[in-house]
């Protein structure tokens, strides 16, 4: 039990807290002048003229409920501790507080460990300044009334940390899944590399009594067979894998796109276009390439509705390949720019950025989805 409260205590705030929008300002003009309009038509509110501009003053502090979440909470609600100690508990209770819900949320939404267990008590203790002054019966019932509700919002935020924690976690384990099948498919063009170089060795010394000259041309191969097999184990170095047998193939290529090409069959037609030269493309990036446009091809096919038609493209140049495969169908909400990226476009942009490169998926305006990708040739040696 101890080490439980413990970690509850060291828990870090989660990363990359939302910083302060125009939604927010929007929000505290609201509360204000909700505040404000209430105070002005309800006459018969105790204390009116301090409870109202306390509430309505206390807006701003929801600017900072992320950012700093602990001292806003502790503004907030004790400021209204203050105005219940000040008026002995006869100030008015007024709808548009309920704003003020949204402190414990955040507490808990975006705080430490250490803040949401001092937060909590803060808010605690200032709510139990009102109902002390009521009667017994009707101050508990108060104080449990209004505990039950800050509880349901702190609940909320937890919820929702919960939820991102969770998301990040699977994230992660996309990223890390989809760099285990690249250095797989590095370790297997390496594997193929240093095959070549021995074949050629032996051969060289099979024939070097009768030739000479085999062997100096065996020895020209086995050098650019080694500078090939460096540049892959550069970028090997900088994916993580696990153990996992080799094999003596390499890995599906550029020549291999055409196999996504079909013209029958269930599901929209996919066609291929191949243009450029690709002799020089290190077999690090043909192979992202392949796995990048079949990702993209599957999952066209997978949650295009309606859709007739899926191009695949790829050129190249000195520099680069370039690769756009879009459909033409209709996506469904996950997909939508403003939603999170799924786990397969987290693992196809993971590819391209470990090669120095850059993967984009978004919707085609008008209809349809599209996949693009730029991986330099120098990615298989970054």
């Amino acid at each position: 039990m101890r080490g439980l409260l413990r970690s509850l205590w060291d828990e870090p705030p989660p990363p990359r807290v939302p910083g302060r929008t125009g939604w927010d300002w929007a929000l505290v003009g609201v509360c204000a002048a909700a505040a404000l309009a209430e105070g002005a038509l309800r006459p018969d509110l105790p204390w009116r003229e301090a409870t109202a501009a306390l509430v309505a003053g206390l807006a701003p502090v929801l600017l900072w409920r992320r950012t700093r979440p602990l001292a806003a909470a502790a503004a907030a609600f004790g400021g209204g501790a203050l105005l219940s100690l000040a008026s002995l508990g006869r100030s008015g209770e007024m709808y548009s507080s309920v704003y003020l819900l949204l402190l414990p949320f955040a507490l808990v939404r975006w705080g430490s460990g250490r803040q949401i267990a001092v937060g909590a008590a803060v808010v605690a203790l200032a709510g139990s300044v009102g109902p002390a002054f009521d009667a017994p019966d009707t101050g508990i019932a108060d104080a449990l009334g209004g505990g039950a509700v800050v509880v349901a919002a702190g609940a909320l935020g937890a919820a929702l940390r919960y939820r991102s924690r969770a998301r990040e976690r699977e994230l992660e384990g996309a990223r890390l899944r989809e760099r285990e099948r690249i250095a797989r498919d590095l370790h297997d063009t390496v594997a193929h590399h240093v095959s070549a170089m021995a074949i050629r060795a032996q051969a060289g010394q099979a024939v070097a009594p009768v030739r000479p000259e085999a062997a100096v041309e065996a020895l020209a191969v086995i050098e650019s067979e080694a500078a090939r097999t460096l540049a892959e184990m550069r970028t090997l170095v900088r994916a993580l894998r696990r153990d996992d047998p080799a094999q003596t193939a390499p890995a599906p290529g550029i020549a291999d796109l055409e196999r996504l090409a079909t013209r029958s069959g269930p599901g929209p037609e996919v066609g291929v276009e191949v243009a450029g030269a690709f002799d020089d493309v290190p077999p690090a990036v043909a192979a992202a390439v392949h796995r990048l446009a079949r990702e993209a091809v599957t999952n066209a096919r997978r949650h295009a509705r309606n859709a007739t038609r899926v191009e695949v493209r790829v050129d190249a140049d000195a520099d680069a390949v370039r690769l756009r495969v879009s459909d033409d169908g209709e996506h469904g909400p996950r997909y939508r720019a403003a939603e999170p990226p799924g786990y397969g476009i987290t693992g196809m942009k993971e590819r391209a950025e470990l090669l120095g490169g850059a993967c984009e998926a978004a919707p085609v305006p008008g209809r349809g989805w599209a996949v693009t990708a730029v991986l330099p040739l120098s990615g298989g040696a970054a």
